[in-house]
């Protein structure tokens, strides 16, 4: 038997695979298709302050390896997540879940953090920083590093749980961001949110997007995400969670031997719904074709 189970910042995990935000919803919506606890958790839909329509339609549009989103945090806000969302996710999920917080102040960020810190059911607060589908929040914080470390830095002030900074793939140095998120007292990073794509229709002549932009996700941005998660790894003593275009078991794999402690699944949910019970499914197989016993020794400082 192969020991697929992971530790993420004190929480031991059944297996590394994670969810992304925005493509999981709440949870539930899932557990229609297949019980849930058999994920190592999952990350909920970034949630922000007040209540988020989102962006104008059309906001997803497939294309080559991947696909454009650009849907803008749309999520009932913070109050209703607590009262309802989570009481819904109990009962069907009886583990920790990862709380996804967006925002547009740095005392937005706070405030949103320091009510989910409060829920039991939250297990750790993955704090986006990196959302490139709204203006003038998100991704503004994500692409400075003193924007990024004055975030982490007030939200470490008001919360107890750990602090996950999701860092942005559009810059020029991800090092420089994660090693700034470190030194504010983030407890782990994860990368990479979507890249900055677009699509213009051929008989239209206009981007495929209302947004005109969006993020870019998917098995094309794959190797983007290994390189990120490798220099990330090697420069941080934080644990990273690798994601970005990971669509089977051996890319899982491959994420970790990049440096990953746990992966999220983002696009591929989107694609099939079964996609991280696939995964998860497939997991020890893959490990006994690669003479892994247990995924502890990928793992740096395991």
């Amino acid at each position: 038997m192969v020991d697929t189970k992971v530790n993420l910042l004190g929480i031991e995990l059944d297996n590394p695979i994670i969810p992304a935000s925005g493509t999981f919803g709440y949870g539930y919506e899932f557990a229609e298709f297949y019980d849930i606890n058999m994920l190592g958790t999952f990350s909920f839909k970034g949630t922000t302050k007040e209540p988020r329509f989102g962006n104008p339609t059309p906001r997803i549009a497939e294309c080559t390896a991947g696909m454009i989103n650009s849907v803008g945090l749309q999520n009932p806000g913070v109050e209703k997540v607590i009262a309802e969302e989570l009481p819904k996710l109990k009962k069907v999920f009886n583990k920790k879940v990862m709380a996804n917080v967006g925002g547009f102040s740095i005392d937005e960020y706070k405030e949103v953090c320091e009510k989910l810190d409060k829920e039991e059911q939250v297990g750790w607060i993955e704090v986006n920083i990196s959302c490139p589908n709204v203006h003038g929040g998100g991704m503004s914080f994500g692409t400075d590093p003193k924007s990024a470390f004055e975030v982490t830095k007030e939200v470490k002030k008001v919360t107890t749980k750990p602090i996950i900074v999701k860092l942005s793939p559009n810059v020029t140095d991800i090092v420089s961001m994660a090693k700034a998120v470190e030194d504010a007292g983030a407890d782990g990073v994860s990368l990479i949110n979507t890249l900055l794509g677009m699509r213009i229709n051929l008989k239209t002549r206009e981007p495929v997007i209302k947004n005109v932009m969006g993020g870019f996700s998917g098995p094309a941005i794959f190797p983007v995400a290994v390189r990120m998660v490798y220099q990330v790894a090697n420069a941080v003593k934080i644990p990273v969670i690798g994601m970005g275009g990971i669509a089977t078991a051996e890319d899982v794999i491959e994420m970790m031997m990049a440096g990953a402690t746990a992966v999220e699944i983002g696009a591929q949910n989107l694609i099939d719904p079964y996609a991280s019970k696939n995964i998860i499914e497939d997991l020890p197989r893959v490990m006994k074709k690669y003479k892994i016993n247990s995924l502890k020794e990928l793992i740096k400082g395991e």
